[in-house]
């Protein structure tokens, strides 16, 4: 532990001068010496150890080791010292450890209070469990980076003069015996923090089996008790009686305040986290959108592209046929009117016929379309409609079915023939 240097003087400033100094070089470490803090919020962790230094002269800045469950160990800071409460008009002096996380100022500090060997830590009580760890509001609505360190010394302040967490412990008579526990660490559920043995002790007295009440009374122990409350005793006479009316009313107005604020604030932190999870879900709907349309886009690119090949072909196919009509536009004004059924000759006596039977099918299918045609018109009455339609139709599925044939005799001479070229060319 590496405390700053202080200065025993009544002026605060050169202390908080040296506290400067001294978290202007912890925090502009660099290497395996640095402290696990986020370079951007090395300034804001500066100001808030600044800040609660000058507001609370009694709590330095320091840097520890932090030990948490799973045996990792990491150097972090921490303010050290006491925060003032005032429990039945009497100042008393509790005594306190703030860790700095690794996630600090993001999330709130781990805060204890640091019992020394002559005190205990009340049982039960309402925000500080046994092992010391203290779970106050403000710590659960912690809001970055609003929430600082100055308020929380002030609720901690407010808190424990309401319930004041530590009760001097009872001196031991001459006849008990005293077992002498270890109490060398503190375990919140989360981490474990090693404590000063300078301010703690290697050992501390057990506690006795009594009950304490939940109100401890003081004895004179004034603002320099270090802390301490003594135990409840039946000779001192009550003093709720005494109590100022307006300060009562001041206090518990106050109280009112802080509860409504807080509630005001985690109402509007959910109001927030609603707004933020709403807006998360429209950006994804238009990063979705945005994906959608960029697949879109590139489709159509290659679309264009294949569109654009294609232009190509026909337009290359469009002058190989205009320059063939212009080599052979003379030789077919010598020939005159040329026949189309001349024009055509084919090879054999299957393509003859294969020739035939297409074009009698195409020509009956053209009959078939005029008359449906004549029908619709009214120019053909349905009856002979029906039964030229039946004739033609007759007539067609056999030239389709001859035609059938022809291909398949075509195929199988197609066949054939490769055959025999492959037997020639393997002899």
């Amino acid at each position: 532990m590496v405390p700053p240097p202080v200065v025993h003087s009544g002026s605060s400033s050169p202390n908080s001068q040296y506290t400067q100094q001294f978290l202007s070089s912890v925090l502009s470490q660099r290497g395996p010496s640095a402290l696990p803090y986020s370079e951007d919020v090395k300034w804001l962790i500066r100001q808030h150890l600044v800040s609660v230094s000058d507001a609370y002269p009694s709590i330095q800045p320091k840097t520890a080791v932090f030990t948490h469950n799973d045996g990792r160990t990491v150097n972090l800071l921490q303010a050290d010292g006491t925060v003032p409460m005032i429990f039945q008009d009497v100042t008393y002096n509790i005594p306190i450890i703030i860790w700095l996380m690794e996630s600090y100022p993001r999330h709130p500090p781990l805060v204890f209070v640091n019992p020394t060997r002559d005190m205990i830590i009340k049982r039960p009580h309402s925000f500080v469990n046994p092992s010391g760890v203290v779970s106050i509001q403000y710590l659960q609505s912690w809001v970055y980076p609003s929430s600082n360190l100055v308020d929380l010394a002030r609720n901690l302040s407010h808190f424990f003069g309401r319930d004041p967490p530590l009760y001097a412990q009872r001196r031991p008579t001459p006849n008990s015996t005293n077992p002498n526990p270890s109490f060398a660490s503190q375990n919140n559920g989360s981490s474990v923090v090693s404590l000063n043995s300078a301010s703690v002790g290697s050992t501390r007295p057990a506690i006795p089996p009594r009950t304490y009440p939940p109100s401890p009374y003081g004895s004179g122990s004034g603002g320099g008790g270090g802390g301490r409350i003594p135990p409840p005793s039946p000779q001192r006479p009550a003093v709720a009686a005494t109590e100022d009316p307006t300060e009562v009313f001041k206090r518990n107005a106050i109280n009112k305040l802080m509860e409504s604020l807080h509630s005001d604030i985690g109402a509007l932190r959910k109001t927030r986290e609603a707004e933020i999870d709403g807006l998360s879900t429209a950006q994804m709907v238009l990063r979705q959108r945005e994906e959608q349309l960029l697949k879109g886009l590139r489709e159509m690119q290659d679309e264009k592209e294949g569109l654009e090949q294609q232009l190509q072909m026909v337009l290359t196919n469009t002058d190989v046929l205009e320059g063939w009509l212009r080599d052979n536009e003379a030789k077919m004004a010598k020939m005159g009117n040329v026949n189309v059924d001349d024009a055509f000759e084919p090879c054999d006596i299957l393509s003859k016929q294969m020739l035939e039977c297409s074009t009698s099918d195409m020509a009956i299918e053209d009959v078939i379309y005029s008359m449906d045609k004549a029908v619709q018109e009214g120019a053909v009455p349905i009856d002979q409609y029906l039964r030229t339609v039946r004739l033609l139709s007759r007539e067609q599925f056999f030239h389709r079915a001859t035609a059938s044939k022809v291909r398949a005799a075509q195929m199988q001479a197609q066949v054939t023939s490769m055959a025999a070229r492959a037997s020639q060319y393997s002899l």
